[in-house]
């Protein structure tokens, strides 16, 4: 098992990330565009990924390619996710916060404005690097439903 460091560490090039993924450049481009990955981006804008970015993408095609669910599907399980429990907001962030008051996407996908997130990096955020592998969603999920 890696260091949690060496996992978020950004090492390969988008080229390389899609050919251990045997996927296209396109097809990373765009889980982007779809707000599903935020891949780490050098001054010269050109994209690196990490060992978790790379689980992140293979949960997400299984979820694709094996359980056949959609895009939009995906990014509606990620919406659902309680960022605002992660991150422990306030009401006050909560009444503000496009992540708290719809489901239509992740946290960092509508980082919320005046709110505890406004200023943070979501690459770097605890909801993004922690729940990036299907077995991380599954767990958090099931913990939720058996605490209800």
């Amino acid at each position: 098992m890696q260091p949690e460091e060496s996992i978020n560490l950004p090492i390969y090039p988008i080229r390389t990330a899609a050919k251990l993924l045997n996927i296209s450049v396109h097809t990373l481009r765009m889980y982007e565009k779809e707000n599903l990955i935020l891949p780490f981006k050098k001054s010269t804008s050109h994209r690196l990924y990490s060992e978790s970015d790379i689980k992140r993408i293979k949960c997400i095609r299984s979820a694709i390619n094996e359980s056949k669910i959609s895009i939009n599907g995906i990014k509606t399980i990620y919406a659902m996710m309680p960022c605002w429990e992660v991150m422990d907001c306030s009401k006050q962030d909560r009444s503000r916060c496009s992540a708290f008051l719809r489901h239509s996407g992740p946290c960092w996908a509508v980082k919320g404005e005046d709110t505890i997130c406004a200023k943070k990096n979501c690459r770097e955020c605890s909801v993004y690097q922690d729940y990036g592998d299907c077995g991380a969603i599954k767990n958090f999920i099931r913990n939720k439903l058996t605490s209800l």
